[in-house]
C-alpha cells in the first residue's frame, strides 16, 4: 500500500498563499479602522495649537517639551491610560502642563483623548488625505 505524497510545489504555495491572506486581511482592516472624518481633522489642529509646543506635533516630544520631561504620549505608560485619566489631565493639568478646562470644550478634550490615543499607530496618507492606521 503505497500513499500519494503531495507534490513539493503545493507544500510551499499552500503557506505562502495563506501568509498573503492573513496580510490582506490586515491590511484592509486597518484602512477600515482609519479615521479620516472631520472631527479627525479638528483634532489634529487642536493639538498642534494646543499641545504640539511641548508634546510635538507627533507626540514625542518637542525640545521645549523634553526640556520639562513630558511624556512621550506614544509611549505605553500613556497609552495605557485610560480615557477618563487622560481627559482630566488634559482638563485640569498636571505637573508644569498647565489646565485647558476653560479653553477647550469637553467634546475637544474627548477628541483630544482619542487622538493620543491614536498616537501609536503609525500615520499614512490616502488619496492626499492624512489618517493613522
Amino acid at each position: 500500500m503505497t500513499q500519494d505524497k503531495p507534490e513539493p510545489h503545493i507544500m510551499f504555495a499552500y503557506p505562502f498563499l495563506m501568509m498573503i491572506f492573513a496580510g490582506l486581511t490586515l491590511f484592509v482592516f486597518s484602512i477600515a479602522r482609519a479615521n479620516l472624518g472631520p472631527d479627525s481633522a479638528a483634532s489634529i489642529a487642536t493639538f498642534r495649537t494646543k499641545c504640539a509646543l511641548c508634546h510635538g506635533p507627533d507626540g514625542r516630544g518637542s525640545a521645549v517639551g523634553r526640556s520639562m520631561n513630558v511624556p512621550d504620549l506614544r509611549s505605553p505608560e500613556v497609552q495605557k491610560l485610560p480615557d477618563a485619566q487622560l481627559a482630566q489631565f488634559i482638563s485640569d493639568g498636571k505637573g508644569g502642563m498647565p489646565s485647558f478646562k476653560s479653553s477647550l470644550s469637553e467634546d475637544q478634550i474627548h477628541r483630544l483623548v482619542t487622538y493620543i490615543h491614536s498616537l501609536h499607530r503609525p500615520v499614512v496618507m490616502l488619496r492626499g488625505r492624512e489618517g493613522t492606521l
